[in-house]
């Protein structure tokens, strides 16, 4: 599928490479949620980050966070897109918000992150 964005396109082939060069299978798996069209991708709220997430946890969305709903734990939050009010409930949370690029070069074995959709 082509992909008209080239950030998104980047992306994609800079996880399937993260996923082989560090045996990390998590990544190959989000490369694959993200080849899909994009009314197909994750559209996750802070509410539901704050019901499933734990204190200081590390959170990918492999789409967009909306602002819908209110968190009140500090998570890490990686993903492809944020609102802004989202990264303001998050960061004001005493959370962090990042790409999910960061989030490889910080952790290229993907250990300890959880995945919402």
């Amino acid at each position: 599928m082509n992909k008209t964005n080239p950030r998104l396109e980047s992306l994609i082939m800079m996880l399937k490479r993260a996923s082989r060069e560090n045996e990390a299978n998590i990544w190959r798996e989000i490369a694959g949620r993200l080849n899909t069209s994009s009314k197909n991708q994750a559209e996750v709220n802070v509410g539901k980050i704050n019901r499933y997430a734990n204190e200081n946890e590390i959170i990918l969305v492999p789409g967009k966070v909306l602002a819908a709903g209110v968190i009140g734990t500090s998570v890490s939050v990686a993903a492809l897109n944020f609102s802004d009010a989202a990264r303001e409930k998050i960061t004001e949370a005493k959370g962090t918000c990042m790409t999910i690029e960061e989030l490889v070069a910080a952790n290229p074995k993907g250990s300890r992150v959880r995945i919402l959709r």
